[in-house]
């Protein structure tokens, strides 16, 4: 992955809406180029979605989303991968990641109610052979999503310079 790779996906980053017309015209490059490079990344696993930022408070969902810390026993020859995929495979976990810390791994978990995600917890989660120990974090509120502030009440501080 060269720099101009490395441009173009800090712009989808930014807005996986704009077009590979915009992206040429912001990098000084022919279109046609930006759309080749965009289509090898994803070809090659490098670009792997695009997605939407969504304010669930303003659409009345009431899902419920947790993070779960995960201590493991790691197996002997794949380490932390093996329990790691046994745990993404469920369709409530939208992420697994591998910490340092007290805990192994962090298991993002969505449901529709507090009880479905307790359940996934106490009848799928703890009861893996591997699994230690578990502590869960209800996520109670979202400020900031992906980079994107969710509460408009918000407003950055200016510094006053004198």
């Amino acid at each position: 992955m060269n720099d101009i790779d490395k441009k173009i996906l800090d712009i989808l980053k930014n807005d996986s809406r704009i077009s590979a017309g915009a992206i040429a015209a912001m990098l000084g490059m022919e279109e046609s180029e930006v759309t080749k490079r965009i289509e090898d990344m994803q070809d090659s696993g490098v670009l792997v979605k695009y997605t939407a930022v969504i304010n669930s408070e303003l659409t009345q969902d009431e899902s419920v989303t947790a993070l779960i810390e995960v201590k493991v026993t790691p197996q002997s020859t794949h380490g932390f991968d093996n329990i790691a995929r046994e745990i993404m495979a469920y369709e409530e976990v939208s992420s697994v990641y591998l910490m340092s810390g007290a805990y192994d791994l962090v298991v993002i978990v969505e449901g529709k109610t507090i009880k479905q995600v307790a359940g996934f917890i106490s009848e799928k989660l703890s009861v893996m052979e591997n699994v230690l120990s578990t502590a869960t974090h209800f996520i109670l509120k979202k400020y900031k999503s992906e980079g994107i502030i969710l509460d408009k009440k918000y407003t950055k501080k200016r510094e006053v310079i004198a």
